[in-house]
Formats: structure tokens, sequence, C-alpha cells
């Protein structure tokens, strides 16, 4: 059974730091791209980045661009999400999410992802 659990979630103020983790199990790991999508109450789930199964290539949405760091250990079957300068509008759900493939075509359509965590609250306040 597929498990991805997001931590690291929280209140935070404007300017601030925070890191996510996804914890993965029941899968291969390092044959899965990995990405990190939020949603906003009333908006549509977004893909925030998304990294390649070796780490080589990453994808940034161009509204955290420069903030957001994406990384993941392959031997630890783990994928971060370093935040920082974080701002009101980045206040969300963010969920965890794996795609069972080696390409990184489509990594920011939500439906190309086979399994998703429950996700972790993440909110901004000034």
């Amino acid at each position: 059974q597929v498990q991805l659990v997001e931590s690291g979630g929280g209140l935070v103020q404007a300017g601030g730091s925070l890191r996510l983790s996804c914890a993965a199990s029941g899968l291969t790991f390092r044959t899965n791209v990995m990405g990190w999508f939020r949603q906003a109450p009333g908006k549509e789930r977004e893909c925030v980045a998304s990294i390649s199964w070796s780490g080589g290539a990453t994808y940034y949405a161009d509204s955290v661009t420069g903030r957001f760091t994406i990384s993941r250990d392959n031997a630890k079957k783990m994928m971060y999400l370093q935040m920082n300068s974080l701002k009101l509008e980045d206040t969300a759900i963010y969920y965890c999410a794996a795609r069972p493939s080696a390409s990184m075509l489509g990594v920011t359509t939500a439906g190309n992802y086979a399994y998703w965590g429950q996700g972790t609250q993440v909110t901004v306040s000034s």
C-alpha cells in the first residue's frame, strides 16, 4: 500500500520560512517523479514544484521561483520543500504527490500523479 505523509506545515509570519517533508512508503521511490501541489480555499490545486527521479531536473511555478527549493533523498524515500520569504498568498494546504514515470512532461497536471498525501496546512500571517 502506497503512503505519502506530509509534515512540517504550520503558522508562520510573512517573510518567514518553513520546510515541508514527505515520507514515502510502499512504492519504488526512486522511479517516481515527485511533486508538491497546493490548494487554497476556492482555488484549484496547483503544482508548486516538481523533481525528477534523480533530482537532476526540477520545475517551479513562477510564483515561488527563487523562494522555494524542492529536493529529494532517494535512500530515505523522502522529499522536501524549503519555503523561504513566505507570503500571505502562499497560504494553502500543501500536498505531496508521486508519479510513476521518468518523464517530466506534464508535471504540472494533477491528474498525471497516481499517489497523493493527505496534505499539510501552511498558514502565513501578516
